[in-house]
């Protein structure tokens, strides 16, 4: 039975990835930011509410894990925030740096408090959730492209520092994802570009050969796989979940 810990579990991708993991039969742990979100999950999960950019909660949380549960054999890094939709001349420093610091250094503390944990058992598998936006760039989202470019370095090297203790380290990559998170990007760029969400939202599907959005299942079930002994010889490797994106930057 796999202990996995999800950041970010109580909604969206996150909760597809807690849900999957369950059923698979594995122990869950969750976190998130939100108490109210928490609330509407699972009993039989483990779950702490706190922030992934607090250093000191991050390295309270996985003493707790590993006094519960004596190891940790998968860690989903999932937690990350959308960030501004603006030109770059016209981006707020502070509102960039944010984005960074959920996406880049929550991740970077999830695994901080991962590998200790990983490397005395000889054994672990961390995924990254990343996008599309860290493989083609992402017009008006440059602080949430940067930060997943920054997760794909962060993860290679990851895959090389830990292989030899016989930790796998991969990213998903969805393109757009159903959900809430898409529906307010879509508004925003709408807004920005001065045109209406469907022209903006068919243009995303028009740009991929399957004319779709990826949904939450797709993600869950790739990091199913890749956590699975079927994968046993897949590390460092960023993975496209996205109907195969042929125009990451749609002209409206």
């Amino acid at each position: 039975m796999q202990r996995v810990l999800i950041t970010a579990g109580a909604t969206g991708i996150g909760y597809a990835l807690a849900e999957h993991f369950s059923d698979a039969g594995c122990q869950i742990w969750i976190i998130d930011i939100s108490k109210e979100a928490l609330k509407k999950c699972p009993k039989d999960w483990e779950r702490s509410n706190l922030d992934v950019c607090d250093e000191n909660a991050m390295s309270s949380l996985f003493k707790k894990i590993n006094d519960k549960w004596a190891g940790l054999d998968v860690l989903c890094a999932n937690a990350g925030t959308a960030g501004s939709t603006a030109l770059i001349e016209d981006q707020d420093a502070e509102a960039f740096r944010k984005c960074l610091d959920v996406n880049l250094t929550g991740a970077f503390l999830s695994v901080k408090g991962s590998l200790p944990i990983m490397k005395q058992q000889k054994k672990g598998t961390i995924i990254f959730t990343s996008s599309t936006a860290g493989l083609n760039g992402f017009p008006y989202r440059s602080p949430y492209s940067a930060s997943k470019w920054g997760i794909h370095g962060f993860m290679k090297t990851l895959a090389m520092e830990a292989g030899p203790f016989g930790i796998r380290a991969n990213a998903i990559a969805p393109g757009c994802v159903e959900g809430a998170r898409i529906d307010g990007v879509i508004e925003r760029e709408a807004a920005k570009k001065k045109t209406t969400p469907d022209v903006i939202r068919e243009a995303y599907k028009s740009g991929t050969s399957l004319k779709t959005f990826v949904k939450v299942e797709d993600i869950a079930s790739m990091a199913l796989f890749l956590a699975s002994d079927q994968a046993s010889r897949i590390s460092g490797q960023v993975i496209a979940v996205d109907g195969h994106t042929e125009n990451p930057d749609p002209k409206i």
